[in-house]
């Protein structure tokens, strides 16, 4: 696996501690790829490769049949609960632009999970997390498996190894940005109604949504604790074991500066409280400065969706395919 980590003082100390938290055995990337009947001019690929012992790697790759040679590729990451396919009309309006549009299943999701779909598997593994199985269901996992996507993908003929994007919607926003800013490979990012602050959240009170994404496992694990009612300090601690430096020195204030001087679109709302909007505002904060310090603040550019709640609405799906178009150029 390639890494750019050259980068001076505390940036570098961050990346490399999350590294090293998530860092697991290579194994050899054994791609498996099989290609279905092209429909309409698209060619489409479902592939496999391990991203390490043990966990293979499901997805799905859609490309124009008369885009020849080495082109950008963008990859899109689901939400709790959903899968690959889910992401299809994006994976074709991509294709449709000259990217070549690449989705995978997360991490204990689709066909990762025994049912195929919905969260089930997911909430198991953040259980098993809390009782000690040295597994990061939370996001971290996954971010993993996207780095290990990459390394596959710049593999491949027709990908161009120096334009790749990322983007995802709630889960896979969150796993969009800990990626880019770990991963400097990933050239330019788009996360959707992701970004947030855990710090914010927890001295606010204000952590509910976030933590409604996987209630069921919550719920257990209170239960198993004896707890009669969770508060900020009890989830402070679920963090602590489930998904470590969340709110600390990998929360998104400091991680989302970690992406300059690569271009970054941030999409959040205003009514959201999964990402409460003063914690989206102290990540933006933090990043404008990295980004005027880098001479690219016109690499950084924000949407705040108005009168909007956990959603991403059609013009900032089409705002995210411009700014690759633009940045990416296909």
């Amino acid at each position: 696996m390639f890494l750019h980590l050259a980068t001076a003082g505390l940036a570098a100390d961050v990346r490399q501690d999350f590294l090293k938290l998530i860092q697991r055995p290579l194994a050899p990337l054994s791609p498996q790829v099989e290609e279905w009947p092209a429909t309409n001019g698209f060619r489409e690929i479902h592939f496999s490769f391990a991203a390490e012992a043990g966990q293979r790697v499901p997805g799905i790759l859609i490309e124009r049949m008369d885009s020849p040679g080495r082109r950008p590729v963008v990859i899109v990451m689901h939400g709790t609960g959903g899968r690959k396919e889910d992401e299809r009309s994006w994976l074709l309006r991509l294709a449709a632009r000259g990217f070549v549009a690449v989705a995978i299943d997360g991490r204990y999701h689709g066909e990762r999970s025994p049912t195929g779909h919905g969260s089930a598997a997911y909430q198991d593994a953040i259980v098993r997390a809390w009782n000690g199985s040295g597994e990061h269901p939370f996001f971290y996992d996954t971010v993993w498996d996207i780095m290990r996507l990459v390394d596959y993908l710049q593999t491949r003929p027709d990908v161009d190894r120096a334009r790749i994007g990322l983007t995802g919607v709630s889960k896979g926003g969150v796993e969009t940005y800990l990626t880019a800013a770990v991963d400097e490979r990933i050239a330019v990012a788009v996360p959707f109604i992701g970004v947030q602050s855990f710090q914010w959240a927890l001295a606010h009170d204000d952590w509910q949504g976030r933590i409604g994404t996987i209630q069921e496992a919550f719920n257990t694990i209170v239960k198993s604790e004896g707890v009669t009612r969770a508060d900020s300090i009890f989830v402070q601690k679920f963090y602590d074991r489930i998904t470590p430096g969340i709110y600390g020195e990998f929360d998104g204030p400091q991680m989302v500066s970690l992406i300059a001087p690569r271009p970054l679109l941030i999409v959040n709302s205003d009514g959201d409280n999964h990402c409460p909007l003063p914690g989206v505002q102290e990540c933006i904060a933090t990043a404008q400065p990295a980004y005027l310090a880098a001479h690219a603040a016109d690499h950084l550019q924000v949407i705040i969706q108005k009168n909007s709640g956990h959603t991403v609405r059609p013009e900032s799906a089409q705002a995210m395919i411009d700014w690759f178009v633009k940045r990416l150029k296909p």
